[in-house]
């Protein structure tokens, strides 16, 4: 890899890093602006704020993008796998942003590195590590399957579940309080529930602000480390001055590399400048055209989603949090009546889902095979 081709996949890195900024903004305040708890420029300031603190809360979901979807060894051979990964991505995330459609940034970077490394190996099985060599067993699979095709189903589903048990919930206990305690008279809409949830649904939209940035954020990073330690293992970065050294992440001990504390850092302030930025076509959909949302309803569906992503980060997956925000706002209107969701946007935004991680391989694909051609 050259020193112009490993500035450019840095660049890219933290573009698709600003673009995730403001394409996953809606992610963490939709649903507050939609309830008119704050005002478009309060939540996308206490949205940038937290999604920088998230980001510099651990590296697990980094190190799994780092070394546990690729071979490493393809980083060597060439930076282009690397940037048709990243631009494959980032053209997706800009047509759906354009649609306004909410799909996922991280399903969007996987299949792109999938793309990739199938156009950039010479032997396709070694490229993506779908299974253990010494063992076929699927229940043992590392890498793609357990770590973005499962998740990928699983986390939306908690999702929605978590949600509609919550509201369910609070909808029983605001009922109890009805009919025991003579505090209410209109579910989910008084004046007192709205105020309460409303300024509960504050600190929910931070915690999802948090949990936001502690896993998005942490895909770039565990791009740029990958990158710079192919670079440093191939030479590259030999010839750079003493000043410049922090740029060379050599193998750890046990055939890994930590994620330097700049690159973190850097991480972490671009994407608070991506959220800063805004994602107004896509809190449009998430939060005004899928159903109709009170406080009560925001404050749910922003804890259940949270508390998905949060523990995902915890164990280094890369979950969607387009997906589990969608689910969950999707969980609380089925909570009402499922007449109360709008399907026609959820059809269109099922299908986004869908369709990202194939169609992103195959633009990174395509890349591969275009910058290939020119070099």
């Amino acid at each position: 890899m050259s020193i112009g081709l490993l500035v450019l996949v840095v660049f890219l890195a933290l573009a698709f890093t600003y673009i995730n900024g403001f394409h996953d903004t809606a992610n963490s305040i939709a649903t507050v602006v939609a309830t008119k708890v704050l005002t478009p420029r309060q939540a996308v300031l206490m949205a940038a704020i937290t999604n920088m603190i998230g980001a510099l809360m651990g590296t697990a979901v980094a190190l799994t993008i780092a070394e546990g979807l690729v071979d490493s060894s393809l980083v060597q051979d060439g930076g282009i796998f690397l940037a048709s990964a990243l631009l494959g991505a980032c053209i997706w995330n800009l047509i759906t942003w354009w649609w306004g459609l909410p799909s996922s940034s991280s399903h969007a970077l996987v299949g792109g590195l999938v793309g990739a490394a199938l156009a950039g190996s010479s032997n396709n099985a070694h490229a993506v590590i779908w299974w253990q060599a010494n063992d076929a067993s699927w229940w043992l699979a590392k890498g793609v399957l357990p770590k973005v095709v499962i998740p990928m189903v699983a986390s939306p589903l908690l999702g929605f579940i978590m949600a509609f048990v919550l509201m369910v919930a609070l909808y029983i206990f605001l009922f109890w309080c009805s009919r025991r305690l003579g505090l209410l008279n209109r579910l989910g809409r008084t004046p007192f529930v709205n105020s309460f949830f409303g300024k509960s649904q504050i600190l929910s939209a931070a915690v999802m602000g948090l949990s936001h940035g502690m896993n998005d954020a942490q895909k770039t990073m565990g791009i740029v480390a990958l990158a710079l330690a192919g670079a440093t293992a191939a030479g590259t970065l030999d010839s750079l001055p003493s000043w410049l050294s922090f740029l060379r992440i050599p193998e750890s001990t046990d055939g890994g590399f930590d994620i330097p504390s700049w690159v973190i850092v850097l991480c972490a302030l671009v994407m608070a400048a991506g959220t800063a930025g805004g994602g107004w076509r896509i809190i449009t959909t998430l939060g005004h055209k899928m159903v109709r949302l009170h406080p009560i309803n925001g404050f749910a569906a922003e804890t259940s989603s949270a508390m998905v992503i949060l523990a995902a980060s915890l164990f280094g997956i890369p979950v969607s949090t387009t997906h589990c925000v969608s689910s969950a706002i999707m969980g609380v209107g089925a909570a009402k009546r499922f007449s109360a969701i709008r399907w026609t946007v959820v059809e269109r935004m099922v299908w986004a889902w869908i369709l990202t991680l194939p169609i992103t391989a195959v633009f990174a694909y395509f890349m591969f095979v275009l910058f290939d051609t020119l070099s």
